[in-house]
């Protein structure tokens, strides 16, 4: 895959999960942002922003401080810039019966303490950044 040229890539859940909470944190992302279970391989492709998790199994994790489910597939892509992930696949949100898929993640930038998530649906949901912090 032409997208994925060039990319640090790192094998197996610990190395996998230090890369992805250490691009968070560069990023300034909160850090619990990607609740992760038994990586696969994360990678990241400095000069497109280009970054992607492989996990065995899908994982739903509820962001207890603000009452929503989020569902990540075997497989998490997207373009990491500061304070913000684009073209974001694999990730979905619980809103009433349905999963629409999250598409964009955008920390406010200057800081306000509010984190945004869009859907191609058009849904658009704005949270305390603190909700998702290492541990929530």
């Amino acid at each position: 895959m032409a997208e994925r040229e060039g990319a640090v890539v790192k094998k197996g859940h610990d190395e996998g999960l230090k890369m992805a909470t250490s691009l968070l944190e560069e990023f300034g992302l909160p850090l619990g942002l990607l609740p992760l279970a038994e990586v696969i391989e994360v990678g990241f492709v400095r000069a497109t922003g280009y970054m992607w998790i492989a996990q065995k199994k899908k994982v739903e994790h509820r962001f207890k401080l603000v009452s929503k489910q989020v569902s990540y597939d075997v497989e998490i892509t997207g373009y990491v810039k500061v304070k913000s992930i684009k073209k974001l696949k694999g990730v979905k949100a619980k809103e009433l019966m349905l999963w629409p898929p999250v598409n964009e993640i955008t920390v406010d930038d200057p800081p306000t303490g509010k984190i945004v998530f869009k859907s191609l649906a058009g849904v658009t949901k704005t949270f305390p950044v603190e909700a998702f912090a290492a541990g929530q």
